[in-house]
């Protein structure tokens, strides 16, 4: 066969395949996602898997869209009775958050309040407070400061979690050394348990105690992965000490962008442990997931990004809110039901106070039951379980 002939042929069986697949009369349906990742820009469409950004849900509107009130207008027509916020702004910038439901079916937020008078520099002095809300996603009403009687409620990088005795905690982080608040109850009073303590080895200078995420891990020893990166585990409970178990997981995670990375939260669901990390500068977040909590942490892609539309209501309306910080995760039943999100209106250095800008906290909606099931479909690299390192 010559070769003029031969192209021919191909150029025939080329042209019949692209009429098979646009007529109808052919019988085969096919889908195919679009999508494309940035570094794809230019090349040929091609399949992607969902990541933890394609998993958020539409919130419901609990009082009325409005734009009238406080922010700029890109955020868009916005639910003020969403999560938590001042709706005057006229006293408290807010900030962190996170969500524990209590026996009596409220909902319990802890997070972080200052003067919005002081712009968003103001978060230097804030304090930690306590909001509660019959509805998972608000609106929470602000009860006052966790424990006014200490250094007048200071607290910041505030997070929460159930210790296994049943008591409750609050941690704070960055504007004091790491502390641990414990209470009985979600409603308090809260009492001063300790400092977390962080054993000496080569690795510690990475354990500072700075946007501190704490879980308890499935074998009751505790987790921490502070803004470092770097993993530290207690196997004897929530004061520690806790032993840096190596040097920070990002550099090692094949694929993530490694661009000015903060604001982990850690958790575990599904079979797996995972990691929500914040990029500030780029204003995206990323999702890290590991068999055993330690090692072989995976990319498995974009988090949340403020330029897409994954924060909307059941009615197609969409937010953009200029920044999103501070993830934490509120799981229910085994899995993530809802984000709560730290976000502001405006670059940080534009919230100057008393400008009709500041900060809250919101909360979306997320279908983790399919995250977690699609998550145990992919295929991933297993390592067999594996001891932490102990202090020597």
């Amino acid at each position: 066969m010559n070769k003029r002939k031969y192209c021919l042929i191909l150029a025939t069986v080329a042209v019949t395949a692209i009429a098979a697949f646009k007529s109808p009369s052919a019988g085969v349906q096919t889908v195919i996602d679009t999508r494309l990742e940035p570094s794809q820009a230019g090349q040929d469409p091609k399949p992607r898997n969902k990541t933890f950004i394609d998993y958020f849900l539409p919130t419901s509107i609990i009082g009325s869209l409005s734009t009238n009130v406080w922010g700029a207008s890109t955020v868009g027509p916005r639910d003020p009775q969403n999560g938590l916020e001042d709706p005057s702004m006229k006293k408290w910038d807010y900030w962190d958050g996170q969500i524990i439901r209590g026996s009596d079916g409220r909902y319990h937020l802890f997070a972080s309040r200052w003067d919005q008078a002081n712009g968003h520099r103001g978060w230097g002095g804030s304090k930690a407070i306590h909001a509660v809300s019959h509805q998972l996603t608000g609106p929470y009403l602000d009860q006052g400061l966790c424990w006014p009687g200490n250094l007048d409620g200071k607290g910041h990088n505030v997070t929460a979690l159930v210790l296994p005795d049943g008591r409750y905690a609050v941690i704070v982080s960055e504007t004091r050394p790491g502390t641990v608040f414990v209470s009985k109850s979600l409603d308090g009073p809260w009492e001063q348990l300790g400092l977390i303590q962080v054993a000496t080895n080569q690795f510690s200078r990475l354990g500072r105690m700075s946007n501190t995420s704490m879980m308890v891990r499935p074998d009751g020893n505790f987790e921490i992965v502070p803004r470092s990166g770097a993993i530290l585990i207690s196997t004897n409970g929530v004061l520690g000490p806790y032993v840096v178990q190596g040097r920070s997981i990002y550099p090692e995670v094949a694929g993530l962008p490694l661009e000015t990375l903060e604001d982990p939260v850690v958790w575990y669901s599904g079979g797996l442990y995972h990691i929500v990390v914040n990029g500030w500068k780029p204003r995206k977040a990323y999702h890290l997931t590991s068999v055993d909590g330690i090692h072989d942490w995976v990319f498995r892609g974009l988090a949340y990004d403020p330029t897409t539309d994954f924060v909307r209501y059941t009615d197609g309306t969409v937010n953009h809110w200029f920044k999103l910080e501070r993830p934490g995760v509120y799981i229910e039943n085994g899995h993530v039901a809802a984000v709560t999100l730290a976000v502001v209106d405006v670059a940080k250095e534009d919230e100057k106070g008393n400008d009709n800008h500041g900060s809250k906290v919101i909360v979306v909606p997320f279908d983790g039951v399919a995250m977690d099931r699609d998550m145990q479909n992919d295929a991933t690299p297993t390592r067999p379980a594996a001891s932490p390192a102990t202090a020597k």
